[in-house]
C-alpha cells in the first residue's frame, strides 16, 4: 500500500510539474507600447494615444504594471521626457497606462519605456522589459534605426512601419551597446481583434527564434496586426527579494504593425 501511494504521489508530482511547465512556456511576458496610429500623414489627426502595458499578447492576459521609471520619445536626435503624461487605466483589475501625444514635427518618433522590475514567482526572478515602438510622422522617413541607449535594445534592420503581411522583419539584439550572438527572441501576435486567432497547440502561442552570430534575427510576419519581438537575456546585476539576491531577465522589446494587401 505504501508503495502504491508513493507511485501515485510521484505520478501526480510529474503531472503538476508538466502542467506548470506548460503554463510557463505558454505565458510569455511582453512589455508593450501600442499607438493608435503608426503612420501619421499630413491629413491624419495629429493626436495619438499610446497604450503602455505588461501583457501576454496572444492570450490577452494582463499583469499589474507599476508606473514606468522612464517613458519618452526620441525624435530628430533629441529625447523628450513624457513620464508625466502617463495616466493609469485599470483593465481586469490590473494597472495599465495610457498617454496622449501631439505630433508636431516630421520624422520618425521612437517611443520607449523602462519599467519597474516585475517579480515573477513562477520563474523565481525579476523581469524588466525595455520596450519601444516607432511612429512615422508627416512623410519624413528618418530616424527609425537610431539607438535610444537603453540597457538592452532591438535595433531594426527592416524599416519598422509600412509593412505588409508576409514581409520579413529583421533586427539586431544589443545589451549595453554590444551585439548579443545567438540571443533568443520570442515573437507574439497582439490578439485583440474581434475574430481572435485560435491556436491548435501551446507552442503556437509564442514563436521562438534565435539570432545569428552577429545578433541578427529574422522573422516572416504571417498576417496583419501588431507583432511583438522580445529578445531575452539575464542581467549581470541582481535584485534582492526578501533579502535574497535574485536574477533579472532583461528584455529588449519592439512592436511593429503589418497590413493586409488588398
Amino acid at each position: 500500500m505504501k508503495g502504491l501511494k508513493f507511485r501515485i504521489g510521484l505520478i501526480l508530482s510529474f503531472v503538476i510539474l508538466f502542467l506548470s511547465g506548460s503554463l510557463m512556456l505558454a505565458s510569455a511576458h511582453f512589455g508593450m507600447i501600442i499607438p493608435s496610429d503608426d503612420m501619421v500623414t499630413q491629413d491624419d489627426n495629429k493626436s495619438i494615444t499610446l497604450k503602455v502595458q505588461f501583457i501576454h499578447p496572444m492570450e490577452g492576459d494582463y499583469m499589474d504594471m507599476a508606473k514606468p521609471l522612464q517613458f519618452g520619445v526620441l525624435v530628430q536626435g533629441k529625447k523628450n521626457n513624457l513620464i508625466d503624461t502617463l495616466q493609469e487605466k485599470k483593465i481586469d483589475n490590473c494597472s495599465t497606462w495610457e498617454a496622449n501625444y501631439q505630433i508636431k514635427c516630421p520624422g520618425d518618433h521612437i517611443f520607449y519605456i523602462e519599467p519597474q522590475p516585475y517579480w515573477e514567482p513562477a520563474e523565481d526572478c525579476f523581469i524588466v522589459h525595455y520596450s519601444k515602438v516607432i511612429i512615422n510622422a508627416l512623410g519624413m522617413e528618418v530616424g527609425w534605426d537610431e539607438e535610444v541607449g537603453l540597457k538592452t535594445e532591438i535595433i531594426p534592420l527592416t524599416r519598422p512601419y509600412g509593412l505588409w503581411a508576409g514581409n520579413v522583419f529583421q533586427g539586431i539584439v544589443k545589451v549595453k551597446g554590444e551585439v548579443v550572438p545567438f540571443a533568443e527572441v520570442e515573437v507574439e501576435y497582439y490578439n485583440n481583434q474581434e475574430n481572435k486567432v485560435k491556436w491548435p497547440a501551446e507552442p503556437m502561442i509564442t514563436q521562438v527564434i534565435k539570432a545569428d552570430q552577429n545578433g541578427v534575427f529574422t522573422y516572416a510576419i504571417p498576417w496583419a496586426g501588431w507583432w511583438g519581438f522580445a529578445a531575452l537575456n539575464e542581467d549581470e546585476e541582481k535584485i534582492k527579494h526578501n533579502g535574497v539576491d535574485k536574477s533579472v531577465e532583461i528584455g529588449a522589446v519592439i512592436w511593429v504593425k503589418a497590413y493586409t494587401m488588398e
